[in-house]
């Protein structure tokens, strides 16, 4: 019966500190551009944009690291990627 104890013990130790650093990843913070938005982007992770069929304003995201190491994301507009292939 102490094994069995001992080994619960220790998966709920191991839970524990998985949870502790599941806590310790915070969710980005999502800012909107506005014109003069201060950016500290150190290092691009992602570009993605709503899906337009033609030639549009359209919603842009940008993921990024800014100097602290702090996962961040901003929302844009900008012209489509459909604008670029001449359609």
């Amino acid at each position: 019966m102490n094994i069995k104890a001992t080994c619960a013990a220790g998966v709920f130790a191991a839970l524990s500190l998985f949870a502790l650093g599941a806590q310790a990843q915070e969710m980005p913070v999502t800012q909107n551009y506005t014109y003069g938005t201060h950016l500290d982007v150190k290092k691009v992770l992602a570009i993605t944009e709503d899906p337009g069929y033609d030639c549009q304003v359209v919603k842009s995201h940008m993921t990024y690291l800014d100097s602290k190491g702090q996962t961040q994301q901003l929302n844009y507009l900008k012209v489509s990627q459909n604008c670029n292939e001449g359609g």
